[in-house]
């Protein structure tokens, strides 16, 4: 028989939130996959685990990957853990879990502390229903894109950052969805120096701006409220019809579909000289 893949949920800071049945299963594994296994090592001393800790990251190759899959077809039971909360939520521990499911091999949740359901339970905002973004790109065409579906999210948008590049991620969120936007920025959550501060973006983004953000940083955003519905296809063939019986120039009909409903001009001409 495989060997069971248990995917552990481990402390946000205070040990003190790691559940008996994750301490137990830890102790019983003969092997545990850790993210960083320097950050890791303190955790199975303090539970009284002897498994073996195998690094498994971002950047770990395909042997890495295959070392776990060997020890769980020979019938050895294997923890996935992350540096903090729930292995998987914005970390790299989906690859093994993917694999062992390719395999049909047991997996198994021990759940726990997860700094998004944290971040939101101090919030104050609607939780209901919510957006999960994990870490935005640094720069480029995707970070502007992510920006902008946050702006025109209904509902409340978590998003994970570095502490060096909070103040910054602030700034562009209330450039991308104004500045009068609520949010809360929850950092070292159950630490020693926990802290959550809720105001307007535009606020956040000045207060930060003048006291550099210090640990783990997660930024809970509220939603846009409900968008209306998308307006109607336009019949673009109509249009052009009512609008050539109103008087107007073929140009000027050309012109008016480009800027009633987006289309590129050469389209616009090409269909009205068809008429």
């Amino acid at each position: 028989m495989a060997g069971t893949l248990y995917v552990v949920a481990t402390p946000l800071g205070n040990l003190g939130d790691l559940s008996p049945r994750a301490a137990e299963t830890l102790k019983r594994v003969a092997a545990v996959a850790a993210e960083d296994t320097r950050h890791s090592k303190p955790l199975l001393v303090h539970v009284g685990s002897t498994a073996d800790l195998v690094s498994f990251h971002a950047h770990s190759d395909e042997h890495d990957l295959h070392r776990l899959l060997h020890l769980l077809g020979t019938g050895k039971d294997v923890a996935l853990i992350t540096d903090a909360g729930t292995p998987t939520v914005s970390d790299p521990g989906a690859r093994l879990v993917a694999a062992a499911r390719e395999r049909d091999y047991p997996v198994v949740t021990i759940p726990g502390p997860t700094a998004v359901a944290a971040a939101l339970a101090v919030s104050g905002l609607p939780a209901d229903r919510y957006a999960f973004f994990g870490f935005l790109p640094r720069k480029g065409g995707e970070r502007r894109r992510l920006l902008e579906l946050i702006a025109h999210s209904e509902w409340t948008v978590v998003v994970f950052e570095a502490p060096n590049r909070a103040a910054e991620l602030l700034v562009d969120l209330a450039a991308a969805c104004g500045g009068e936007r609520r949010a809360v920025v929850a950092r070292e959550l159950t630490k020693v120096f926990e802290e959550s501060r809720g105001g307007t973006l535009a606020e956040l983004a000045g207060y930060y701006a003048d006291a550099p953000v210090r640990g783990e940083v997660t930024i809970v955003v509220a939603g846009g409220g409900k968008q209306p519905p998308p307006a109607p296809p336009v019949d673009l063939e109509e249009r052009a019809r009512t609008l050539l019986a109103e008087g107007l120039s073929r140009k000027d009909v050309v012109q008016r579909l480009a800027d009633e409903t987006g289309i590129a001009r050469n389209t616009a001409y090409r269909l009205v000289n068809e008429l």
